[in-house]
């Protein structure tokens, strides 16, 4: 195995938090900062309100984002669900979603990895926070119609994949 000495402390000149808080202000979403490493925002999407948790690793120089939507998954419907995030998450270029066990939510996760000090830029926070809510809009009707509506992974994925033209 390799041995990598990577453990050189790292002067950074700011937070890399304060660069999404300044985003989330910008764009009007509720926040709230709860220590210099961790950032709540409360982002209204088209289906879901979604709850991102961002949090600043500094042992690995990573910014990482966790989204969330308020869909419980009960015990029943577990099995189909972690099959439908393996079909989701086969088709992510970005991040991936997890079946939280602990609280039984369905959770986007990625990460933004600033490695040697690297600062991360307006454009890097604004996309992170953009694949996340991109990708929970994608997918929230796929995890939906196997909770509520109990249907199959595969069909699931399937009707929420359909791309409707125009509004009714």
């Amino acid at each position: 195995m390799m041995d990598l000495d990577l453990d050189a402390e790292i002067d950074r000149p700011s937070n890399p938090l304060d660069l999404i808080e300044r985003l989330a202000a910008l764009n009007n979403w509720t926040f709230d900062r709860d220590s210099d490493d961790e950032l709540s925002v409360a982002v209204t999407g088209g289906w879901s309100d979604y709850h991102v948790a961002i949090t600043w690793l500094a042992e690995v120089e990573a910014i990482h984002i966790a989204c969330a939507f308020d869909l419980k998954v009960p015990d029943r419907r577990r099995a189909e669900v972690l099959q439908l995030v393996s079909l989701v998450n086969e088709q992510l270029w970005l991040g991936h979603f997890d079946l939280w066990s602990s609280e039984n939510v369905v959770m986007y996760r990625h990460a933004l990895l600033l490695s040697g000090g690297a600062e991360p830029t307006d454009e890097q926070a604004a996309a992170l926070i953009k694949a996340a809510i991109d990708a929970c809009e994608r997918y929230f009707q796929a995890f939906q119609f196997v909770v509520w509506a109990g249907k199959t992974a595969k069909e699931g994925l399937e009707g929420a994949m359909l791309e409707t033209v125009g509004e009714a």
